[in-house]
């Protein structure tokens, strides 16, 4: 219970109603003196009878003139309102003392870590924001308000730091917390101060949960560090040239240039001045190739399979010693560039049929990642919708729309042919068109045909035989659509040709 005294400002006040309390044996938990003649007590509740002698006691107390029951103390609701108020901000906000750990974080900065608030009290803020160091900036004099950009959860925000000062009469102001708040943004509505451009996506942006993805980043980082031919093979639409762009980022390259080649839309014809450039024409300049704008950085060769074969000779040289010379010269030229690639084709199938050359394939393919598409890291699917929807949220400056248990699992049984890139698509149309703070099933655009038949409470009926059958037929009808012969789907799945197709037979999949 909470009471609120009011008397007489004299000298023992307070005494008289502590011993009252201590004869009673009443625990105090809380003491708040008004400079006008107020004093608050906060104390166990109690029976009513009891509670009526002590009102009646502490009543006539010399210089008391009232006393009454309330729901809070002063600093209770002052905190209460203060708490309320941070948790109407869309923003993640935190408080950290200066020992450098979180004292207090809003519901939004929860949502956005994916812990309870009680999880989060303590941590230290190191590991919370690793990009910046609380402890060098306090360690300055007169520590100032800040602004810097970070990457959380993969999303983009403008961290705003602020000192909390106090000052007592005519004493300096004492730091005494620190303020942190975190204001999404879209790479369209950056700073100028604080543009990050594409190329400077690092391996913050690309998110995922699934063992695949983080064995996959993990060895995208070891190979970032490296010098060698890199080459990224993975299905349409699964990120591959921003798993590119993040190895740039990582390596000891990142401050020059990243120079992307779409080997699919460069006509041969161009496609050799634009990669090695020309010489000067009469009275004019010469022309630098992308190879030599990229010195000291990286050149990402994008779907590499595309190359026609008069182009696979010239790069071929370049490989074999990082040396070119221009349309219409005679001199060459050396630079020093990583080479990235990127490919949807099966490269030994294109070396096989000799629309590859074999010598060039071994040049590139020196280390290898391969992203899995996102039907086989279904686990993946709904980290990503919560980003990309945090994303359109930002851009659109409209609420993030809740993922609704239907469509979370109608999302993650999907099959996702296009990955990704079709993931973001779909979820941008939805929330497009959107006009509540739910999105439902029927808001999910989805061609029907191309739905996945994974298992669900409805096919868990019968016997264990019974539903795993109905399982593997979900998985090979899911797979055929990717890998529409039964040799590419033994290969996919690495079992034998006969086995496949006996499987294929049995659930009638690719008959017409």
């Amino acid at each position: 219970m909470r009471l609120k005294v009011s008397c007489e400002d004299r000298l023992g006040m307070t005494r008289e109603l502590l011993d009252i309390l201590t004869r009673r044996s009443i625990d105090l938990r809380g003491i708040e003196i008004d400079q006008i003649g107020i004093i608050y007590l906060n104390c166990p509740e109690i029976e009513f009878d009891e509670f009526r002698q002590l009102m009646s006691e502490i009543r006539l107390i010399k210089g008391v003139t009232d006393v009454r029951k309330i729901q809070f103390l002063p600093a209770e609701r002052e905190h209460r309102e203060l708490r309320a108020l941070l948790e109407t901000l869309s923003d993640p906000v935190f408080s950290l003392n200066l020992n450098g750990t979180i004292d207090m974080a809003n519901m939004a900065a929860s949502r956005l870590l994916g812990s309870d608030e009680k999880d989060l009290i303590g941590e230290s803020a190191s590991l919370v924001f690793p990009d910046f160091s609380f402890n060098q900036w306090l360690e300055k004099d007169n520590a100032e308000k800040i602004c810097t950009q970070i990457v959380m959860s993969g999303l983009d925000f403008l961290m705003e730091v602020t000192p909390v000062y106090v000052s007592e009469g005519k004493d300096e102001p004492v730091l005494v917390s620190v303020v942190v708040q975190l204001k999404q943004v879209s790479m369209n509505h950056l700073p100028t101060t604080l543009y990050r451009t594409p190329s400077e996506h690092g391996f913050d942006h690309l998110v995922g949960q699934s063992t695949r993805f983080r064995n996959l980043i993990n060895q995208a980082k070891k190979f970032a560090q490296l010098d060698a031919p890199l080459l990224i093979q993975g299905e349409t639409g699964t990120g591959k040239e921003m798993l590119a762009r993040a190895c740039h980022q990582r390596s000891h390259r990142s401050s020059d240039a990243f120079m992307l080649v779409n080997c699919v839309s460069m006509p041969d014809d161009a496609a050799e001045t634009e990669l090695f450039g020309c010489a000067p024409v009469i009275n004019g300049e010469g022309k630098k190739g992308i190879f030599e704008l990229a010195a000291g950085g990286t050149v990402f060769l994008y779907e590499v399979g595309e190359m026609s074969p008069h182009l696979q000779v010239k790069l071929l040289r370049f490989m074999q010693d990082g040396k070119f010379r221009r349309v219409g010269e005679e001199e060459e030229i050396s630079v020093d560039v990583r080479v990235i690639c990127s490919t949807q084709k099966n490269m030994s199938e294109l070396v096989a049929s000799g629309k590859f050359r074999e010598d060039l394939y071994y040049r590139l393919n020196v280390l290898s990642l391969t992203v899995p598409p996102l039907r086989e890291r279904p686990s993946d699917i709904i980290p990503l919708a919560d980003l990309f929807l945090n994303q359109f949220a930002a851009e659109l400056g409209e609420e993030k729309p809740v993922l609704s248990d239907q469509v979370a699992d109608y999302l993650s049984q999907y099959a996702w042919p296009g990955n990704i890139r079709q993931l973001r698509n779909v979820l941008f149309r939805a929330m497009t068109q959107n006009e509540g703070s739910l999105l439902r099933e029927e808001d999910i655009q989805l061609p029907t045909v191309e739905n996945s038949n994974f298992v669900t409470e409805e096919t868990l009926d019968g016997s264990l035989d019974e539903i795993m059958k109905r399982y593997e037929s979900g998985i090979l009808s899911n797979l055929y659509r990717s890998y529409p012969s039964t040799r590419k789907l033994a290969k996919r799945l690495n079992v034998s040709h006969t086995a496949v197709a006996n499987k294929l037979r049995e659930y009638g999949i690719g008959k017409k």
